[in-house]
């Protein structure tokens, strides 16, 4: 044997062949970005299936002792035309025909054509072992490894298991008004073309009634186009479900919208439903855009420099270290944006970053699924400038290229994605979430994995002071709790151009009356001071109990910072609900400051003279001898509150302190009190001493509580963790880690200081360690987001770099020329240090 054949053999045993169920890193280095297209390609180890670049295997090969990896690298097709435009002899990319990914007619996951190269490669010599040299070796070798590198090659990478999962987006529901609809016997009969809106005569986007066979014009989109709402206005007043998409009709099927179920459904009588009208399916052609075609198209426009604000200006691609693009794996420009953002900032630079070969060389076996690891591996990618170069475009001769393109290859970060959205019933999957709850979601797992050594989201944490005085005693109440964000009221009723926005809503009334397309709608103008003062001004309370007058009455709270942080954000709470709980998104435009001095907000504590409140605990609701039971709770209601989106317990706790009096009164309890940091909290009735389901203290598992305790948390935090989840040790643990913040709130307001000072003698606050300084700020970021709602849409980021303003929009970094200030939805400042 050969000493090539000699070595596999020895290391034979080691070398494993993947079986279903196995992760298979193929695509991804777990400590870079290296793939198989970089240089130097990608090692597969083939025994834990990990993957490094050329940097980073000789460390694994150190630290385990593992010889044998499969190297793999691709290199991309060049896609030249002849002369007579016959292509590359390569079959045509089809357009995706399908709302979905990864499977027939949907959109291509690999949608570049490579040629692959592999070969086993023996380690610590680099020896290369091809597979026509296992021919001549011993048949017990060359079956495992080539068993092993054809099980590596066909088998599904993480990341495209992961990250790009088949998802199909047309699978529709059968309606439940297909099978009985009532349709009316009125003669009318549709002609096979020249169809218009009854109401507004529009031509297009149009929809037909299977119930009377009337024509009206679909829904108005965010920007303006469609129809004029005139089919839903009819739904709205005749209560008829159903309507058909008029050019849409084929042999094959149709698009079929129910408004009651509010989504496109099957209607599998469909071609009686269309015969009752005089419409024969077998001879009709399809004229406009299915739904899914919409969807597709706007699918394959998101993340275009059209959409971002800064489209009218042609703006510079900037290169460099910390100008690193990220790739959009569907939907992740929420993840992009935020993450861009905080590794401008020098705590996460300094604990991920300036600390990346101690974390790396501390990782365990599987660094994919290590959080330090991933959060380090990402920054480094962000800041170091390796990954900003150019994309190269396939139809393009790179010697003959005279400039960089916009694009850049940038960072693709899915291990990152998958590892934060594990078990996350929404950042786990590919739709578009929230920008504001992804921060504080990685705040949340940084604090998990940070509970020794430094803690990066201290840059953010501040404490609260929530005073209330009691009106008829003028005797005062103080609590503190911690939070990472100050959230923004958006007082529409100050707008500074109200009349425009009067006279344009008169138009708008008029127009809808009238049939005819609305007028343009202007944006309204609202002072960033008027935000401010209605955050700060007193809130009135009517239902307090008062400790001193041993009665409900009327009370007012003011809130305060009780510390600033290093770093503040700043939400705009541009998300709201209308009138039918319909969520909506203000389209707003705030004069937000560069500067920020909000030191005539700092808390002061108990005044000279001020009367604190007892500390005497409201009376049961029910004397003690009598048996508390609890009260039967309209399910309707709560299940309608929990289809909005909301906790269980919240739409639990909402029905019943509204008293089953109906959905409208238990939404304005939720809209009230969704800031409360037992929000989420199980109910706890009146007169009982733990929510329902929970037992008391004494009959806790002691080992239940041991093995939390040894976690690092306290018994206190233990206890509760144990009653909240009736005793389940897993369901405690988690819940405990989702209820950090809140854990600590009660800490503080438990233990809250209430002594005032001046600035140089304050001590620092009990409870969770918070920095403190002067409270004046200069703004360095902005996340600003398109769409008409946080689940659609796209995010940028805009971040002011060397005393430039950068535009972050996914994989595009370029100098911006007018960054929109006015427009954003976070807003980050840190502190000025004079």
């Amino acid at each position: 044997m050969t000493e090539v054949s000699e070595i596999l053999m020895s290391v034979l045993s080691t070398i494993r062949v993947p079986r279903p169920g196995d992760r298979v890193h193929k695509d991804e280095c777990a400590f870079s970005f290296s793939s198989p297209e970089s240089e130097g390609g990608l090692y597969v180890c083939m025994n834990s299936f990990l993957g490094f670049g050329s940097k980073y295997v000789e460390r694994h090969y150190a630290k385990t002792g593992q010889r044998a990896y499969l190297h793999i690298t691709r290199t991309l097709k060049t896609q030249k035309e002849d002369e007579n435009n016959s292509g590359s002899g390569d079959p045509p990319k089809k357009k995706p025909t399908r709302l979905a990914i990864g499977i027939e007619g949907g959109f291509d996951v690999e949608q570049e054509q490579y040629e692959e190269e592999v070969k086993v490669v023996l380690f610590p010599d680099q020896q290369e072992v091809t597979s026509e040299d296992l021919a001549s070796m011993p048949d017990v070798v060359r079956e495992r490894v080539s068993l092993s590198m054809a099980g590596l090659q066909a088998a599904d990478s993480v990341s495209h298991t992961l990250q790009v999962q088949q998802w199909d987006g047309e699978v529709r529901q059968e309606s439940k008004h297909a099978a009985d609809l009532k349709q009316l016997d009125n003669g009318v009969k549709i002609p096979p073309s020249g169809w218009k809106c009854e109401v507004c005569d529009l031509q297009e986007n149009l929809w037909m009634n299977l119930t009377d066979g009337k024509i009206f014009c679909g829904r108005r989109y965010f920007d303006g186009s469609g129809g004029n709402n005139h089919a839903l206005l009819y739904y709205q007043q005749s209560g008829y479900p159903l309507a058909v998409k008029l050019g849409t009709i084929t042999p094959d099927g149709a698009d079929v919208y129910s408004y009651d179920e509010d989504d496109m459904v099957l209607d599998p009588k469909l071609p009686e439903h269309l015969s009752h009208f005089g419409i024969d399916m077998m001879t009709m052609e399809k004229t406009e855009r299915t739904m899914t075609e919409l969807e597709i198209a706007v699918n394959q426009r998101v993340g275009e420099w059209e959409v971002i604000q800064e489209s009218g200006t042609t703006l510079r691609p900037l290169w460099g270290p910390g100008l690193t693009g990220m790739k959009n794996l569907g939907n992740s420009c929420y993840l992009n944006s935020v993450m861009q953002v905080l590794f401008t900032i020098p705590d996460f630079q300094t604990k991920y970053v300036s600390n990346i070969e101690k974390i790396f060389n501390e990782a365990p076996s599987d660094p994919t699924q290590d959080f330090k690891t991933q959060v380090a591996k990402l920054g480094y990618g962000l800041l170091s400038g390796e990954y900003c170069k150019p994309a190269p475009d396939p139809g393009d001769d790179p010697s003959t290229s005279t400039e960089p393109r916009g694009d850049q290859v940038g960072i693709a970060p899915r291990m990152f994605k998958a590892l934060v959205g594990r078990g996350h019933p929404e950042f786990s999957t590919n739709r578009q979430q929230d920008a504001q709850e992804f921060l504080l979601h990685f705040i949340n797992m940084v604090e998990r994995n940070c509970r020794s050594g430094m803690n990066p989201s201290e840059a953010f944490r501040f404490l609260v002071e929530e005073k209330i005085v009691c009106q008829q005693s003028q005797k005062a109440k103080y609590t503190q709790r911690v939070d990472y964000m100050v959230q923004l009221p958006v007082p529409m009723d100050q707008a500074t151009n109200m009349e425009e926005l009067q006279e344009a809503e008169r138009c708008r009334e008029e127009a809808e009356s009238s049939g005819a397309p609305p007028p343009a709608a202007p944006r309204a103008q609202i002072p960033f001071a008027v935000c401010l003062a209605a955050l700060s001004e007193p809130e009135t309370l009517t239902d307090f109990w008062s400790s001193a007058v041993q009665a409900k009455t009327t009370a007012t709270k003011i809130t305060r910072f009780a510390s600033f942080p290093d770093h503040l954000v700043i939400q705009i709470k541009k998300f709201t609900f209308g009138l039918d709980w319909v969520p909506k998104k203000l389209d707003v435009s705030i004069d937000v400051p560069d500067t920020l001095d909000l030191s005539s907000l700092r808390a002061m504590g108990q005044q000279p003279g001020e009367e604190l409140l007892p500390e005497v605990a409201p009376p049961p609701l029910m004397t003690p001898d009598v048996e508390v039971k609890a009260p039967v709770l309209d399910d309707s209601t709560v299940s309608q509150l929990c289809e909005m989106g909301f906790p269980l317990e919240a739409c639990r706790k909402a029905v019943y302190y509204t008293g089953n009096t109906g959905i409208d009164a238990a939404m304005n309890w939720v809209m009230g009190h969704m800031e409360d940091p037992d929000f989420s909290a199980p109910l706890v009735y009146p007169g009982s001493s733990s929510a329902p389901g929970t037992t008391p203290t004494e009959s806790l598992p002691e080992e239940h509580l041991a093995t939390i305790i040894s976690m690092g948390f306290s018994r206190d935090h233990a206890t509760r963790a144990l009653r909240a989840t009736n005793n389940v040790l897993e369901r405690a643990v988690d819940w405990i880690f989702s209820h950090l913040d809140d854990l600590e709130s009660m800490d503080v307001s438990e233990g809250g200081r209430s002594e005032g000072g001046s600035e140089a003698s304050r001590e620092p606050p009990p409870g969770p360690r918070v920095r403190d300084g002067p409270g004046k700020y200069e703004l360095f970021a902005f996340i600003s987001h398109m769409g008409t709602s946080t689940m659609c849409g796209h995010y940028v980021c805009h971040i002011k770099k060397d005393q430039q303003w950068v535009i972050f929009n996914d994989q595009k970094v370029c100098a911006s020329e007018k960054p929109p200030k006015d427009l954003g939805y976070l807003y980050f400042y840190r502190r000025v240090v004079e």
